[in-house]
């Protein structure tokens, strides 16, 4: 297979496309620390719910006012209970990595959270049928290498933050979180690809809040009383909901132009971005080792980013998420049936492929 290399104007706007990811996570991981530490709100269940709201009241309801196939009635009609199970997923993923906090390590949660990059890369080469060539497989290495550069940074300067009480719990919660964080952004790239970005949102706007919400009521709601409220909270609340109402938003852009896993591997120099806002606001101690690992984990990404993946697409094993709707072709019997390969990269747009149906 003959090798695709990105132009280089493309890789770096793919690079910086994932930074921006990283800093808005950067931004609701300060604000969640400024809640949870100085003002004694522990509320991860009403935060995510602020954030759902936002996208029911946006997406779900552009939704609503379409017409044809792609109105909400229509969409809830063909294809409701796979929303419903994607919702849940992406809430309880979030709700397991935060859970994790209390019984584990920063630096097991960092490295632990890690595991989403073998999940994502499995689950697209099994269901979305994504192929990997070596130049793929080193970066990403590489880019876990940086960092466990910033895991051994965390030791070194003793920022071992979390109790680290039922390590065992808080790990398995890690794993977990990470495993339907992998499931969820899979499921993001097929749909942003063949359906669209905003029946995505608006689907998960409509049963995240719903689902949310019941959970809130259930699990959250005494804490939810004792928050102490002013203008300073209330400002930290709207801060953490534009944050991360931003990175929902522009998440399936970026995914749409790269992929899940470029993504994700993106995603590692978030805690880096935190750590050097806490140089200034927490006067955490520094070390060399997180430049390194920073930089380590940016060359990952450039050698990830630097040739394109492939899709080797079966329609006799590829399943659509959706139901077919455009010009059906009828596959002679007899004859054997290549599989056609679709090369993925920023430059290129992939043309549009007739559904095709498999006696």
């Amino acid at each position: 297979m003959s090798v695709i290399l990105i132009p280089f104007r493309d890789l770096l706007l793919s690079v910086a496309l994932g930074q921006v990811l990283s800093l808005l996570i950067c931004g609701i991981g300060l604000t969640s620390k400024y809640l949870s530490e100085d003002f004694h709100a522990n509320t991860p269940v009403f935060q995510s719910f602020l954030n759902y709201i936002l996208l029911f009241l946006v997406y779900t309801t552009t939704l609503a006012v379409r017409q044809g196939e792609e109105n909400l009635l229509a969409i809830l009609k063909r294809r409701w209970w796979k929303y419903m199970i994607l919702g849940i997923i992406d809430i309880e993923a979030n709700y397991l990595v935060v859970k994790a906090y209390q019984y584990t390590t920063l630096t097991s949660v960092q490295l632990l959270d890690c595991f989403v990059i073998p999940v994502v890369i499995l689950l697209s080469w099994f269901f979305l049928l994504v192929r990997y060539k070596a130049v793929h497989f080193i970066g990403i290495v590489v880019c876990i290498l940086g960092m466990g550069c910033m895991a051994g940074a965390d030791v070194l300067v003793g920022r071992q933050q979390g109790a680290g009480e039922n390590k065992l719990i808080g790990d398995l919660l890690v794993l977990g979180g990470a495993t339907l964080y992998g499931i969820s952004n899979v499921c993001e790239e097929y749909i942003v690809r063949n359906l669209s970005r905003v029946e995505f949102l608006g689907m998960i706007g409509l049963f995240g809040s719903f689902f949310s919400g019941i959970q809130l009521a259930i699990m959250e709601h005494k804490e939810l009383l004792k928050v102490p409220w002013d203008w300073q909270i209330g400002l930290l609340y709207v801060g953490f909901s534009a944050c991360m109402f931003g990175l929902y938003s522009f998440m399936p852009v970026v995914i749409k132009k790269t992929s899940a896993t470029a993504v994700n591997l993106s995603l590692l120099t978030a805690d880096l971005y935190s750590l050097f806002c806490g140089l200034f606001l927490f006067h955490y101690k520094f070390s060399g080792l997180y430049l390194l690992s920073f930089f380590t984990i940016l060359v990952g990404l450039m050698l990830y980013s630097s040739t394109s993946t492939y899709v080797a697409q079966d329609p006799r094993v590829y399943k659509q998420f959706r139901n077919p709707s455009g010009p059906v072709v009828d596959l002679p019997a007899s004859s054997q049936m290549e599989p056609s390969v679709t090369y993925t990269s920023l430059g290129q747009e992939t043309e549009e492929e007739p559904h095709v149906r498999v006696a």
